[in-house]
């Protein structure tokens, strides 16, 4: 195997001239690609390269194949805002690993022979495996490439490199799944219709239901988020459809509800495989009318308002077993937008991460720790690649807003260190593979025998929600109760689908709980089976004042 070297020297003279934009697209084709997921120059992340020799090179001995080298000086990786270049990091050799056609289609061979990168690959040494076969199901999932314990790359499939003709819509990324995800955001949301978004819990659901909004033609009318499954069932319908003077105890005035607030705008109503049969068929009547129906009585009211439904359900099962009403389904389902899980999108979580980091490091006044290592840092960054490398090879039961807490507790716990230590997510990353949304029921568990100290990931829905009930759900005595840290024990929340969070509460259902309980902020906590800091918090930012509820002698 012949290997071509020239002097970065002349890379970069070479690239003052040269440096533009490839404009061979991709097309349909998948094509191997590198992504990179890291680099101290934070600036070069999400920059990516398609190895088209690769995906047109035969199969036969080494000597035929098609070869890609991965050096400090080749290939060039490039975005849409910055032309061109390598990896151009001193940390790197220039003799290179170099990537060839594999034994059969669609795969890759790494050989590290003769080369001075120390190559990890999705966490194993390769070392002692001079030459490493990528499959094509390990392309099609993502492959973390460690080099050196500098920079890390994503070896995957790619099917569009050229600039997208779509906006972005506020969504990061550029991966060929979440481009998908806009060209759909664009077809749709000029159009009056309903829409369905499908997908896991955390890949973003509501941030696409605000693009589709955003741009369309009730873009200035308001933007309603309701989370179902976060309202009591007693008070859904009510919240929902309004209700009538006196319809319930405490209704002292007549209430609009939901669909009516959002009228000349767009309702988000998430976790649509939630609600009970009672509201399925009030929801499929104003679907079919477009009529409310305010609880209590009362004429019917035009309802105005544009739906965007979302859930992670399985709603074709739950017809089969009569929890889901067929014609809902057909009548939400107007069209369907799918959203892929964070695993599959891999290439795009180096650009996440950093994009959550700078915010979050910047609401902290920290946002130099991104910048590139000084001389007074003895030229070790803040975030190291390994750590990002595991972060890289991660799965993300959790998907995006699992790694935005990642990032908040990084900046938070470590933004006044030097350097972040890889074993500070130890106790973050939770087991691979997706959580069942309802975990099978376990024992009765007594919290008074909860001791001691052990990690977040065993902590399972059930122990967790028993132990809050306990400490009539106070994160301080939970945390303690279960041996971990209250930013676990949030953390643990957070990604919890059985678990209510008083941000997800509305208006509606903090009044009536207030008014039940004579404005009794932790008895009203407790019935709504929130922490009541969380609540006092909520009550905070919507203007709610639980004093104007106290019960009057």
């Amino acid at each position: 195997m012949t290997i071509r070297r020239r002097s970065l020297a002349r890379l970069e003279a070479e690239s003052t001239q040269t440096r533009r934009v490839p404009d061979r697209p991709i097309g349909e084709r998948s094509v191997p690609g590198l992504t990179i997921a890291w680099h101290p120059d934070v600036g070069r992340v999400g920059e990516r390269v398609a190895l088209f020799e690769l995906a047109e090179g035969t199969i036969g001995s080494l000597a035929q194949r098609a070869v890609v080298e991965l050096s400090r000086l080749t290939p060039r990786f490039a975005s849409a805002e910055a032309e061109p270049y390598p990896l151009a990091d001193r940390g790197l050799s220039r003799r290179p690993v170099c990537l060839a056609t594999g034994s059969e289609p669609g795969s890759v061979l790494l050989d590290r022979t003769g080369s001075g990168l120390d190559l990890v690959i999705d966490g194993e040494a390769s070392g002692s495996h001079e030459i490493v076969e990528i499959d094509t199901e390990r392309l099609r999932r993502g492959v973390t490439l460690l080099l050196s314990g500098r920079v890390v790359l994503i070896l995957h499939l790619m099917r569009e490199f050229s600039p997208p003709a779509t906006p972005d819509f506020g969504l990061v990324g550029q991966s060929g799944a979440l481009r998908r995800v806009r060209a759909e955001i664009q077809r749709v949301a000029g159009l009056d219709i309903p829409v369905l978004l499908r997908g896991a819990t955390g890949t973003g659901k509501e941030l696409v239901a605000e693009a589709i909004h955003r741009h369309g033609a009730r873009r200035d009318g308001p933007f309603l988020a309701v989370n179902l499954a976060a309202i009591p069932p007693s008070l859904a319908a009510s919240e929902l459809f309004g209700a009538a003077k006196g319809a319930y105890t405490g209704a002292d005035a007549a209430t609009p509800g939901y669909f009516r607030r959002a009228a000349g705008g767009t309702l988000f109503l998430d976790e649509i495989g939630e609600i009970s049969a009672d509201l399925q068929a009030l929801l499929l009547r104003t679907l079919e009318t477009g009529e409310i129906q305010p609880v209590g009585g009362g004429l019917p009211v035009l309802g105005g308002a544009r739906l965007v439904a979302a859930t992670d359900a399985d709603l074709e099962t739950a017809i089969e077993t009569g929890n889901f009403r067929a014609p809902l389904l057909h009548r939400l389902a107007s069209y369907t937008i799918r959203l892929p899980a964070l695993a599959a999108r891999r290439e795009d979580i180096g650009l996440l991460l950093v994009h959550f980091l700078r915010r979050e490091l910047g609401a902290l006044d920290r946002g130099s720790r991104l910048d590139p290592p000084s001389a007074d840092d003895d030229g070790r960054p803040w975030l190291t690649a390994p750590l990002v490398a595991r972060l890289t090879a991660f799965d993300w039961p959790g998907n995006i807003r699992e790694l935005r807490n990642i990032a908040r507790y990084l900046a938070v716990a470590w933004s006044d260190h030097q350097e972040i230590p890889a074993e500070a997510i130890d106790d973050l990353l939770t087991s691979r593979g997706q959580p069942q949304r309802q975990p099978p029921r376990e024992p009765p568990i007594d919290p008074t025998k909860v001791t001691g100290y052990k990690p977040p990931s065993e902590i399972g829905d059930e122990e967790l929600l028993t132990v809050l009930r306990a400490n009539r759900f106070g994160t301080r005595a939970t945390a303690r109760d279960l041996g971990i840290s209250r930013t676990s024990l949030y953390l643990l929340i957070e990604r919890s689908p059985s678990i209510r969070k008083a941000a997800d509460l509305g208006k509606d259902a903090i009044h009536h709980a207030l008014k039940t309980h004579g404005g009794n902020l932790a008895a009203a906590a407790l019935a709504l089976e929130v922490s009541p800091r969380g609540l006092k918090l909520h009550c905070a930012e919507l203007g709610i004042e639980p004093s104007d509820f106290e019960a009057k002698a």
